[in-house]
């Protein structure tokens, strides 16, 4: 097969992974900078090329769409799919899991445990907000926030206003801002469940190092291997599939009322390769050989 990793870094580690597992496998594997790519808009025409080159010639195609670039990368996609290429993460799924209120919606939609939440942009009835999620401490949160940035934990009324008041001067683009219940069982700890198809392939616990509530291994989290139970395996899966992503990190935590979610990301990184000596880009390439090789056929039958 001849596959495409949509993705402009090419020396990371997570790049870098896919490319060996698939070239082991025996594919062909460019890396395509996305960034670099333009598409072509006419009836009936719709074209992606990359120096020069038309993406239509390849089988399958990885998305490895970094969140500030969402805008512009998930169009790249969408064009790719409107010339009928088979990308293992859709350009919708990729968007829905970028927007926090919305991916909230859609997972309690699904039926899936997450920490209670309200979104408001009146500062004044801050007390009525509180009040909906049980009183203090509070996390507020952008919507669009990755790595746990625009992520503070307000522990007062006065805290939490201030916040408020703090985030909606400087976010006048209309992104949204989230006030979440804080989960004091599970404060500074977090798991992350790496999902492919409909099943975890490997799962680590992230601890913050110090008293910040926040656990991402970007903010200096340290992870180690865990295993996880059968619900919240089968929670981590219905939360991939609610957002409509075969390939994602799923960010959850242990409460007094079962695993609650707090996040899907379509392109998870694989550093959890190295804490938990698990292989996750294997499957991931296996998945896209079976799924790509299966919708090829389907469509030279239809044909």
């Amino acid at each position: 097969m001849r596959i495409a990793i949509l993705s402009n870094g090419p020396a990371n580690y997570s790049t870098k992974r896919l490319k060996e597992e698939a070239i082991l496998r025996g594919h062909e594997v460019e890396v395509i900078r996305y960034k670099e790519c333009y598409a072509s808009i006419e009836q009936s025409n719709p074209t992606v090329s990359y120096h020069g080159e038309d993406l239509a010639k390849f089988d399958a195609i990885i998305p490895r769409i970094a969140s500030y670039m969402t805008s512009y990368g998930t169009a790249i996609v969408r064009q790719l799919e409107m010339q009928g290429a088979y990308t293992v993460s859709s350009s919708i799924s990729i968007s829905r899991s970028r927007d926090k209120m919305r991916s909230l919606q859609l997972l309690a939609k699904s039926g899936v445990g997450i920490p209670k939440t309200v979104v408001s942009r009146n500062t004044t009835d801050i007390d009525d907000l509180l009040e909906q999620l049980g009183g203090m401490p509070v996390i507020i949160k952008l919507a669009r926030g990755t790595h746990g940035n625009g992520v503070v934990l307000a522990e007062t009324k006065k805290a939490a206003k201030s916040v408020l008041q703090a985030f909606y001067l400087t976010n006048d683009d209309g992104t949204n801002i989230l006030l979440q219940e804080f989960i004091k069982e599970s404060a500074g700890t977090d798991i992350r469940a790496f999902v492919v198809g409909s099943r975890v392939v490997a799962s680590m616990k992230r601890q913050s190092l110090d008293d910040d509530f926040r656990s991402n291994l970007h903010k200096g989290g340290e992870g180690t291997s865990v295993k996880l139970t059968d619900e919240e395996k089968k929670v981590a899966v219905k939360a991939a599939k609610a957002m409509g992503l075969n390939i994602a990190g799923v960010d959850l935590m242990r409460s007094s009322r079962g695993p609650l979610i707090l996040e899907v990301n379509a392109s998870p990184g694989f550093g959890i390769e190295r804490v938990t000596g698990r292989n996750v880009a294997g499957p991931i390439i296996e998945y896209v050989e079976m799924n790509a090789k299966r919708r090829n056929k389907k469509d030279k039958v239809g044909a």
